[in-house]
C-alpha cells in the first residue's frame, strides 16, 4: 500500500457528502457538484471557498481512483494500525515499532515494520516521505466553437490558482539560502513516543517531517513556497471532443507541499452549438426542408457539408416528412472513426399561397382517389 497517515483521520466519504457503499458515478457527480459550487473563480476572496475546495479535490483524489479508495477502505478498516503497512520494508527495525519478541520469529519481522521508520534497511520507507503531499487538483472550463471541437485544436486555459513561487521556485526559502536541519529530530523527520518497551514514531512536530526548516523565508511567499497568480496553460483538444469532456492534464495543478508532486489540472469542454449542424454521436445531423411536389415527385437537392462543400443528394418520388437520407464520411473524424452526415428532409408546408398555387392545388385534391385517413374508416 501506499497510505498516507492523514487517511487515519479524515473521512473522505463525508467531505464529498456520500457514503461508503456509492458508486464510483455517484462519487465523480457530487464531487463535480461540489467542485463547482466552491471552484476559487465562483468565489472570489472567499478563503473558506477555497479551502474547502481543496478538500473536495483531495478527497476525490483519493475515493475517486478505484485503486487508492481500495487501499483507503482497507486502511480505515485496519484503523491506526493500517498506517503500519504503508510499504516499507518487512525485515527487523524497518519501522518506529521497535519490539525484540525473542524466540517469535517472523512475528518479530511483521512488527518491526510498523510505522515505516527511517534508518532501517534497504527498501524501509523514508517516514519523511509522510509528509509529503500531493496538490490540489484544479478545474477549468474551456468554451469552444462548434468547429473547433469536430476538428481540434491546440489552445490554452486561463486560471488563478496556487503555483510554485516564482522567487524561490517553490523551495520556500531566499534565494541563495538553503533551509536548516531541524534541531528537534536532527533532520530525521520523526519524533519517538517511548511507552515502555515499545517506540512509537510519528512525524516531528516541529518540521512537519521534513528533517529540515526554513531559516530564510522567502521574501514573496514568506516560505511557503507557492504564491496565487493567473497562470495559461496550454491544452490540445483532439478533433471530435464532445461537450461536457473532461481532458486531464497531469502535474498542472496547485502545487504539491513538502516536496510533494503537483496535482492535476482536468478542463472540462464547453462546446457551443452550430446554427445549422447538430451532433449525435461520431455523426453530424443536418435538416433540410423540401416542397411537397420535390417529395411527391423525387428530385435532386444541394446540402451543405461542414468542411468539403455542397453535395447532391436524390430524394426519391414518395419521400415522407423525417425520412433521413445518409451522406457517408462527412461526420466527426476521430483517431478512431469517422461519422456520417445524416440528412432529414421536412415537407414545408406555406403558409400562403399565391392565387396559382391555390388553383392547382385545388385541382390536385379533386383528382386525389384515395384518402389517406380511408384505414380510420372516418367519413
Amino acid at each position: 500500500m501506499t497510505a498516507q497517515r492523514e487517511w487515519l483521520d479524515k473521512d473522505y466519504y463525508k467531505v464529498l457528502g456520500v457514503s461508503k457503499e456509492a458508486s464510483a458515478k455517484e462519487i465523480k457527480a457530487e464531487y463535480r457538484k461540489l467542485s463547482r459550487k466552491y471552484h476559487p473563480d465562483a468565489n472570489q476572496g472567499d478563503e473558506k471557498a477555497e479551502e474547502r475546495f481543496k478538500e473536495i479535490s483531495a478527497a476525490y483524489d483519493v475515493v475517486g481512483d478505484e485503486d487508492k479508495r481500495k487501499e483507503y477502505d482497507d486502511v480505515r478498516k485496519l484503523g491506526p494500525m493500517g498506517g503500519a503497512f504503508g510499504g516499507g520494508g518487512q525485515g527487523p527495525g524497518a519501522g518506529g515499532f521497535n519490539f525484540d519478541p525473542s524466540g517469535l520469529g517472523d512475528l518479530g519481522d511483521l512488527l518491526g515494520g510498523l510505522f515505516g521508520r527511517g534508518g532501517g534497511p534497504a527498501g524501509a520507507r523514508d517516514p519523511r516521505a509522510s509528509a509529503a503531499r500531493k496538490g490540489a487538483n484544479l478545474e477549468a472550463t474551456l468554451h469552444l466553437s462548434f468547429d473547433d471541437a469536430v476538428r481540434g485544436i491546440t489552445t490554452s486555459v486561463n486560471l488563478v490558482s496556487d503555483a510554485a513561487c516564482s522567487t524561490c521556485k517553490g523551495s520556500g526559502s531566499e534565494p541563495g539560502k538553503a533551509p536548516g536541519v531541524c534541531g528537534v529530530c536532527r533532520g530525521q523527520g520523526v519524533a519517538e513516543d517511548n511507552q515502555g518497551g515499545f517506540a512509537f514514531s510519528r512525524p516531528c512536530g516541529a518540521c512537519g517531517g521534513r528533517g529540515s526548516v526554513i531559516t530564510d523565508p522567502c521574501h514573496s511567499c514568506r516560505g511557503t513556497g507557492s504564491e496565487r497568480r493567473p497562470r495559461e496553460v496550454k491544452v490540445r483538444i483532439p478533433a471530435g471532443v464532445k461537450n461536457g469532456s473532461r481532458i486531464k492534464l497531469a502535474k498542472r495543478g496547485e502545487p504539491g507541499s513538502y516536496g510533494g508532486p503537483p496535482g492535476d489540472l482536468y478542463v472540462i469542454v464547453d462546446v457551443a452549438p452550430h446554427t445549422l449542424f447538430g451532433r449525435k454521436g461520431n455523426h453530424l445531423t443536418l435538416q433540410v426542408p423540401v416542397t411537397f411536389a420535390e417529395a411527391a415527385l423525387g428530385a435532386k437537392i444541394k446540402v451543405p457539408t461542414l468542411d468539403d462543400g455542397p453535395r447532391t443528394i436524390k430524394i426519391p418520388a414518395g419521400t415522407k416528412s423525417g425520412q433521413t437520407f445518409r451522406v457517408k464520411g462527412q461526420g466527426v473524424a476521430t483517431s478512431k472513426s469517422t461519422g456520417d452526415l445524416l440528412v432529414s428532409v421536412e415537407v414545408d408546408v406555406p403558409a400562403e399561397l399565391s392565387d396559382k398555387e391555390r388553383k392547382a392545388i385545388e385541382a390536385l385534391l379533386d383528382v386525389t382517389a384515395t384518402s389517406p385517413r380511408a384505414y380510420l374508416e372516418v367519413d
